[in-house]
């Protein structure tokens, strides 16, 4: 495909690395060209010189745009329109909880560790027995999820605290997804 596609991106940034999975996944990253830019929003996917900002949102149009790779969101605009919603919660509070639980002591931090571990509790409910969030391959969630994950080792280490003791399965299932090519290649 003759299609130009730049992602300005940080290495470092969770929410690149979800465009970054999908770009994989589509085998779209032989295209990929990446900058890191000093200043605005990251990341921005500009295909054909169009912009497009916010990761949830890159991800989804990179699905529709490449067609010739199996679809990773459900062709249901119904279904579709539900994943961001749960998936961005979930994402978020793990994200937010878990960072305070690095940045802060005491009982902002008991408080921050008890409500990661609650989503990760939930989110661990939620999968089930299964390989992944709602299908036998990496999807929608997992890109939403995955890129917190990375930063696991720093809140457990700050916290004092294993997420792998208490929540077996969700690391199971983080292991998995990070053994995908598409991860291991935008990690």
């Amino acid at each position: 495909m003759a299609d130009e596609v730049v992602l300005l991106d940080y290495r470092a940034s969770p929410y690149g690395m979800r465009v970054r999975i999908f770009l994989a996944e589509k085998g779209i990253h032989s295209l990929l060209l990446q900058m890191n830019p000093f200043h605005k929003k990251i990341p921005v996917l500009i295909h054909n010189g169009k912009p497009v900002s916010e990761s949830l949102i890159a991800v989804q149009y990179i699905d529709e745009v490449w067609k010739y790779k199996a679809p990773l969101l459900p062709s249901d605009p119904y279904l579709r329109a539900q994943l961001p919603k749960p998936s961005l919660r979930c994402e978020m509070k793990v994200y937010e909880s878990g960072k305070k639980t690095s940045r802060t002591k005491g009982e902002e931090q008991e408080a921050a560790k008890r409500e990661f571990l609650e989503c990760i509790r939930l989110l661990e409910e939620k999968l089930g027995d299964e390989p992944y969030f709602g299908s036998e391959n990496l999807g929608f969630v997992e890109v939403a999820l995955i890129p917190t994950y990375s930063w696991f080792y720093v809140r457990e280490k700050f916290g004092n605290f294993s997420v792998e003791a208490k929540h077996p399965k969700f690391i199971a299932w983080a292991k998995r997804c990070m053994q995908k090519e598409s991860v291991q290649v935008s990690s």
